[in-house]
């Protein structure tokens, strides 16, 4: 098999998103959130993810998620996946930030050349 035929590290996506959460929506925000990486870590090219909260520090974003990928190739397969396990339980992402008062910045960040 020859280099060619797998994405290199280089190649890796990180699907990067920060929110600012209220106190009082953190653990159904963070329930969430841990379901939701439940089925990102069952796709393919998934690499690794990470769920951070902030323990200091003036930012405003208080959680941030992040889930590395080999390559952008398959993200948009892993949206679909992620559509689809949200309309089986029922969940509307966007209506629960909007009732908790959750703010997100999301995006897909790749390794700066440098």
């Amino acid at each position: 098999m020859s280099t060619t035929d797998h994405p290199s590290e280089q190649d890796h996506v990180y699907r990067t998103d920060k929110f600012i959460v209220p106190p009082a929506a953190r653990a159904e925000f963070l329930q969430m959130v841990r379901q939701t990486h439940e089925v990102l870590r069952k796709q393919q090219g998934f690499v690794r993810d990470l769920i951070l909260e902030q323990r200091s520090g003036p930012g405003a974003f208080n959680v941030v998620t992040i889930a590395e990928w080999e390559s952008e190739a398959v993200v948009h397969d892993v949206r679909a996946a992620v559509a689809a396990y949200h309309a089986s339980i029922g969940f509307d992402p966007a209506e629960m930030m909007e009732q908790l008062g959750i703010t997100a910045d999301i995006g897909i960040y790749s390794a700066a050349k440098i």
